[in-house]
């Protein structure tokens, strides 16, 4: 059993170099030297800072929508997002001397609307909020980068005469029935009506929005070849702005413009319905509002550091690598953990922010890179934690190969400002699962409503550090 364990110590002594990068024990021979081998552990204190995020990388499937206020800080966060719209290739509707509605000459839809579907939310489902539908006045491009704190109206993608459409509501919808509701068929939503009259922006006046998009594909079929067309010609998307209330935010996973019409076969007449949805085909972006006064407050605080989505506050940490190689020059470095203690809420509130369920750990000069270039963890210089509820934290077990990335930089003179300095950040994960094993597709900054504060700042946190060289 022992002859085991020095073979798995051996092993694991060789997968990491030294502190200064030589390989002198690389070739060695583990045949007759596993006695040989000796380990050592220390550990060393690291210390911890708030940072303010700013803004984020904002590519999520999901839209934010609401106005609520953090129980524990007292902070307001706002969501607002935009999103353009998915079509089939090739899309037809019925020809139009089928069409049944016309009004001198021209098709008329019958109505059009926007559903919000949600099926998550944080707050108070009987808060009255507002908000306001812009139609944007030209597409937000896919090639361009998008925080969340862009703002498409302040960056002149909304137009002033574009259509603008209101709606009051209150996530649990009273005016369906209670039966309805519950119905397991039913998914909770936000419906806006665009049924007022609509003016293109050739100054040609329709009866509403939908009558603007069938006159659009009747004339320019084209324009429905695929998503791509159908954004730069007809619908270039829409911005859905809070504009009152507080106590609710929705998580939309789904965005559809529903257009309804009439159209004849043989002998009959039907209703139908064309839709089209905000998904991942197309581009979605969330535009996220923090109270700055809070998170100004928040990082300013010696005592503790926090974690707050979205676009709130990360954890900055300094690792003291020169003191974590001295004297162990040519020793390799088997492991290196570190565990971030969660303190709990102080507030009791049924309305406490979720805790950060997934974080990531990456080298601070990566912080924009990482998530612009679609990186995924790959547990050399960038690391997953999930929330431990049994040591109220998050263990990192093993950074010991991003410290001997620091250290080499370091060594060769390649270090920048940040050497040596990580950022915890809330994200979320995607996983693609084959042959029972599941394989990390997608890492993004989470936008969900979450908060946490962590032991750090003057109550410095400790890195356990596990050496081993040859005799």
């Amino acid at each position: 059993m022992r002859n085991k364990i020095i073979a798995v110590l051996a092993f694991a002594a060789l997968m990491f170099t030294a502190c200064d990068d030589t390989t002198d024990n690389v070739g060695i021979s583990l045949t007759n030297s596993l006695d040989n081998l000796q380990i050592s552990t220390d550990t060393f204190m690291v210390s911890t800072r708030s940072i303010a995020a700013d803004s984020v990388l904002s590519r999520n499937t999901l839209g934010y929508l609401g106005k609520i206020r953090d129980p524990e800080t007292g902070g307001y966060i706002t969501g607002n997002f935009m999103t353009q719209f998915h079509i089939q290739e090739n899309y037809q509707f019925p020809d139009a001397d089928k069409m049944v509605n016309k009004e001198d000459g021209m098709i008329v839809a019958d109505s059009c609307e926007i559903r919000l579907y949600y099926d998550k939310f944080y707050g108070d489902s009987l808060a009255p909020m507002k908000l306001t539908a812009y139609e944007m006045s030209r597409p937000m491009s896919e090639a361009n980068t998008y925080y969340s704190n862009f703002d498409p109206i302040e960056n002149g993608y909304v137009g002033t005469n574009g259509l603008q459409a209101d709606k009051v509501y209150t996530l649990t919808d009273q005016q369906i029935s209670e039966k309805t509701r519950w119905d397991k068929n039913y998914t909770n939503h936000i419906k806006i009506k665009l049924n007022q009259p609509y003016t293109d922006k050739n100054g040609k006046r329709y009866k509403n929005y939908g009558t603007y998009i069938l006159n659009q594909y009747y004339q320019h079929p084209e324009y429905f070849k695929n998503s791509m067309t159908f954004t730069q010609h007809v619908v270039p998307g829409f911005y859905f702005k809070h504009v009152s209330g507080l106590g609710s935010m929705a998580y939309i996973f789904r965005t559809q413009l529903n257009i309804y019409f009439r159209f004849a076969n043989k002998d009959s007449t039907y209703t139908g319905t064309a839709s089209f949805s905000g998904t991942e085909e197309v581009l979605q972006t969330s535009t996220m509002v923090n109270d700055r006064k809070t998170i100004n407050e928040l990082v300013s605080d010696k005592n503790n550091t926090y974690l707050k989505s979205p676009a709130g506050i990360f954890t900055e940490i300094t690792i003291p690598v020169e003191e974590i190689c001295k004297g162990h020059e040519k020793d390799s470095i088997n492991a290196a953990k570190i565990h971030l203690k969660r303190i709990n809420n102080e507030v009791n509130s049924k309305f406490a922010l979720d805790i950060p369920k997934t974080l990531l750990l990456i080298q601070k000069d990566s912080l924009y890179t990482f998530f612009e270039h679609k990186r995924v963890a790959d547990y050399k210089t960038s690391f997953l934690a999930t929330y431990d509820r049994a040591n109220n934290g998050y263990t990192f077990n093993n950074i010991g190969s991003v410290i001997k990335a620091m250290a080499r930089n370091k060594a060769t003179g390649k270090q920048s400002e940040n050497w040596n300095k990580l950022v915890v950040i809330p994200v979320t994960t995607s996983y693609y699962t084959f042959n029972q094993t599941q394989i990390l597709t997608n890492v993004v900054h989470d936008m969900s409503l979450s908060g946490t504060k962590l032991f750090g700042g003057s109550n410095k946190q400790t890195l356990s550090v596990i050496y081993s060289h040859f005799k």
